[in-house]
């Protein structure tokens, strides 16, 4: 075996991920069963360790042709006369041992016959060898102590720092470790006492350096680890030793320090953790993963990028886009902001927005941009639960329960999603509506699919990149605003125990989460005050030298001047999709708040009894909800706000139509009469 072929059958414990650069950014261990590191050549071992391994092991090293026969005569010797024994084992024949399996030296110890096999491949070692590289290869092949195996992972473990730093002291303790492995740390310092002794050197701390040392456990190699939860999802256990990944180092540092930073301005409000994640729009490339502030952070393990949490308004252009792509509404459409009532099946649902305000009438525009609670609601329910869910869905939300189980709260982020997923359904938007999951690998990514309209997610783009449109509640001078093109939403999940902003730029899109990973309440912290700020400074690092563009007019979008009844929003050129446009927005119209939405009455799941003792035009079922036409078991009924119905024993659904013929919502009802079970 050559001196080429044993170095590349080096396999360390730990695989060493790097970024799209090259650049070492994470090592994970792979093999439990010994710790290995990386093959040190022997020019980045220091010269103390050198002298002290030959001089305890070998002092003849550089002289002999791989057996010394002079030591082998003396221990013959004195084995003769069971005087003590001597080893005349060199290190070019310890190293046969170390790189044959055959070789190797069993529990009982070698026969003659393996002595003498041992003896002849070290004269071949020798012969075919550089002593530099049998010297190398030994101290990157011999056991230490434990599960340590050569001399990085023996530097690392037991002295914190490379081989090339290891002083005098630590090489004899080294040197010590290499013939007594598993010694008390009152011989194994005694025996490095006599390597220094043999050098002219004094033991002065070598008995305090050999418990401090033997008493370390293996941690982190040494070197930057800047992304342990990236490296969960992509490191390859049977890959290379080196592997690369998307990463790019620089952008991970940065992300890192800028959660750092927010999380510190934010001390005193009860927020301990973050996350983020950026892709590459076009590849879908994981750019920088940060799953934790593990400095920190109790849950410094938890993986706040994979972990499924409520993404709060972070789903509302999703709804949006889905009505503008049906032709529902339009970006000028006119929405009643007020109070309403939505049945769910959990009871009557009351939206609110954030500062507790109704705004009245407000376009489309508005709503989204300002993030308006109960407008997204009514346009939710206009699409209907199930429309919803499977464009969710469709987008890569793992939603774990039924449309109906989330009903018209789903719009408003009731459903658990993951960081990750929530950022690359933006990524999608960014690509004009062309879905492809993340790529942790490169070279990794699946065909896209257009699951989206191009023309309708431009339209959400261009609201979610307007400033003037998100001022009613987030001011003009908000973390939002950026000097270039980026379209962006935050989101605050229920009682602030979770906080995002998610958007992209023409290269980029930038995903951050802010809260806490036990679930517990965040104090006064919203989307806009918490995640806000570090996207802000992760969008505008992106794109220091190379300002965002805002994509080009797609097919079917055209521009159209727009002036608003009653001065309800100032005139404003507005994009529509292509037949949809009109000049005048009059608020009675447009989607009414003062009608009543869906079915309020009965609830899915109600259950009626009808009483024998009563007459039965007293017991009839009262429907109620917005005008349109009542269907019971597939059977219509009528067309009313209000519908009496005489009931009948069974298992009913109910469903409300309106006038587009789509099915506004659905119920499922029960009635008990007499006898029936």
């Amino acid at each position: 075996m050559t001196f080429v072929e044993v170095k590349a059958a080096h396999r360390p414990s730990d695989v060493t991920l790097l970024d799209r650069h090259g650049v070492a950014i994470q090592t994970v261990r792979v093999d439990k069963s010994v710790r290995r590191l990386a093959w040190v050549p022997i020019g980045e071992m220091s010269p103390a360790l050198l002298n002290a391994i030959v001089l305890s092991e070998d002092r003849r090293f550089w002289e002999h042709s791989g057996i010394d026969w002079s030591a082998a005569a003396k221990s013959a010797w004195s084995n003769l006369f069971n005087t003590r024994t001597r080893g005349a084992s060199t290190l070019t024949m310890q190293l046969a041992g170390l790189i044959d399996s055959g070789l190797a030296r069993p529990a009982g110890g070698r026969s003659i016959a393996q002595k003498l096999g041992q003896a002849v491949t070290a004269a071949r070692l020798d012969a075919a060898w550089k002593k530099s590289e049998i010297l190398e290869a030994y101290l990157n092949s011999v056991p230490f102590r434990g599960e340590i195996v050569g001399i990085d992972a023996l530097a690392q473990t037991l002295f914190t720092k490379h081989a090339s730093g290891l002083d005098a002291q630590e090489a004899a303790l080294a040197a010590a470790l290499v013939r007594s492995p598993n010694a008390t740390p009152v011989a194994v310092a005694e025996r490095a006492c006599g390597v220094l002794r043999l050098q002219g050197l004094g033991c002065t701390g070598v008995v305090g350096l050999t418990e401090t040392a033997l008493a370390r456990r293996g941690g982190m190699p040494l070197g930057e680890q800047l992304a342990p939860h990236f490296a969960r999802q992509s490191v390859d256990p049977l890959g290379p030793a080196h592997q690369a990944t998307t990463l790019d180092a620089s952008l991970q540092r940065f992300a890192a320090d800028a959660l750092r930073r927010q999380l510190a301005e934010l001390a005193g409000r009860n927020v301990e953790d973050g996350a983020i994640v950026v892709l590459d729009n076009a590849s879908g490339e994981v750019r920088a993963w940060v799953g934790s502030n593990a400095r920190s952070s109790a849950a410094g393990e938890v993986d706040g990028v994979l972990a499924r949490r409520q993404p709060g308004s972070t789903l509302k252009p999703f709804v949006y886009e889905l009505a503008f792509e049906k032709r529902l509404i339009t970006p000028a459409t006119l929405i009643d902001d007020s109070p309403a009532q939505i049945a769910t099946t959990g009871g009557l649902y009351l939206p609110q927005n954030y500062d507790r305000e109704w705004k009245g009438f407000v376009s489309a525009r508005t709503a989204l941009g300002a993030s308006l609670n109960v407008p997204a609601v009514r346009v939710a329910t206009m699409l209907g639960p199930d429309a919803l869910f499977e464009r969710l869905r469709a987008l890569g939300f793992a939603l774990p329960e039924s449309a109906g189980w989330y009903g018209a709260s789903l719009a408003l982020g009731s459903a658990d999603v993951s960081l990750l997923a929530l950022t690359n359904a933006y990524r999608a938007f960014a690509n004009g509506g062309v879905y492809a999951p993340p790529a942790l690998r490169r070279a990794a990514g699946a065909r896209p699919v257009r699951v989206a309209d191009a023309a309708a997610v431009y339209l959400v783009t261009d609201i979610l990149a307007d400033n003037n449109a998100r001022a009613r509640t987030f001011g003009l001078a908000s973390a939002l605003a950026t000097r270039s093109f980026a379209a962006v939403k935050t989101g605050t999940s229920k009682d602030m125990r979770d906080n995002w902003c998610v958007g992209f730029t023409d290269r980029y899109t930038i995903g951050v989460w802010i809260g806490n990973a036990s679930g517990e309440a965040m104090h006064s912290v919203s989307g806009v005050s918490g995640a806000a700020p570090v996207w802000h400074a992760i969008a505008s690092a992106l794109h220091a030298g190379a300002p965002s563009k805002m994509p080009s007019l797609p097919a079917g979008v055209v521009r159209q001047r727009v002036a608003f009844d009653s001065g309800k929003e100032p005139s404003r050129d507005e994009v529509f999709l292509a037949g949809s446009e009109r000049p005048l927005q009059r608020a009675t119209a447009e989607v009414d708040g003062t009608r009543r939405f869906g079915i309020t009455s009965p609830r899915d799941g109600s259950v009626f009894a009808i009483d024998p003792d009563m007459p039965p035009a007293a017991q009839r079922i009262t429907f109620e909800g917005e005008r349109g036409q009542w269907v019971l078991d597939g059977k219509p009924l009528g067309t009313s706000e209000r519908w009496r119905w005489a009931p009948w024993p069974g298992r009913h659904r109910l469903t409300l139509v309106g006038r587009d013929n789509q099915a506004l919502q659905s119920v499922g009802f029960e009635v008990r009469g007499a006898g029936v079970k």
